[in-house]
């Protein structure tokens, strides 16, 4: 029996890089896709509640079925393990996203939510993402890496509740260094609301940002991406910050 692979993402069914990802797994195993209907970029580990979430059937032939879901990446990853998918799959993929989820990235990706969500579920899973925001991002120069990075984990697995975060800088194919495992870089976005005022004289409020990378060091996400390579960081659901649990006892447990 051929391996079952789930896929989802956040830009929506039609994005380039969902259909990109398809056609790699579909010559791996057999394809069952849940996406959003709408771009769900920044929806993070989000669910939807108090409103009903409806599922549209794209097509379906054999060893591919696709369906769009009203809810977010993680909605779509739950309802798809549980109704739509005619066993356990083997895998799961999010992507491929258009634009990075590298760094501090991870936490607002919807892309990335999926991921760490099939995890959380006990399902090895990968997030895909090309540092190009384009709609028409040609994704040709990465597939040879996606399709073997998703073949070492369909052939070896990965530790429970792992799962990998795997950037690709807008590169061509020839200029890709190879892969680097490294860790995320530490980083932040300085945020700022940008007051407009519509057409009609109501304000309103538009998010701008800038990236800030405080990290130096070279066994980063961003010196990988920066420097021509492919960065995959395994990243698990536990925000625990095992370091500082022996700190904290002593200050809290100890009396105050």
């Amino acid at each position: 029996m051929k391996p079952l692979i789930f896929i989802t993402n956040d830009d929506g069914h039609s994005a380039r890089g969902l259909a990109a990802l398809v056609a790699v797994a579909r010559e791996l195993g057999d394809v069952v896709v849940v996406t959003t209907e709408l771009n769900a970029s920044g929806k993070s580990h989000s669910l939807t509640t108090g409103v009903p979430i409806r599922v549209r059937t794209i097509s379906k032939e054999p060893g591919l079925e696709q369906y769009a879901c009203t809810g977010t990446p993680v909605d779509c990853v739950k309802l798809g393990e549980e109704h739509l998918c005619p066993r356990r799959p083997d895998l799961v993929l999010s992507g491929i996203n258009h634009g990075s989820n590298a760094s501090i990235n991870v936490i607002y990706s919807g892309t990335m939510g999926a991921v760490i969500e099939a995890s959380a579920l006990g399902y090895p899973a990968i997030g895909f993402s090309l540092l190009n925001h384009s709609e028409n991002a040609d994704f040709g120069a990465c597939l040879p890496f996606v399709r073997s990075i998703c073949r070492n984990v369909l052939d070896n697995g990965l530790p429970p509740r792992i799962s990998l975060n795997v950037n690709i800088p807008k590169l061509p194919y020839e200029d890709i260094k190879g892969i680097k495992v490294c860790r995320e870089s530490q980083a932040y976005w300085s945020d700022s609301f940008e007051r407009r005022v519509d057409p009609s004289g109501r304000p309103y409020y538009w998010l701008t940002g800038k990236f800030v990378c405080l990290d130096n060091a070279t066994d980063t996400d961003e010196w990988a991406l920066h420097n021509g390579y492919i960065s995959v960081v395994p990243t698990h659901p536990d925000y625990t910050a095992p370091d500082f649990i022996e700190p904290m006892r002593k200050r809290f447990e100890n009396g105050l």
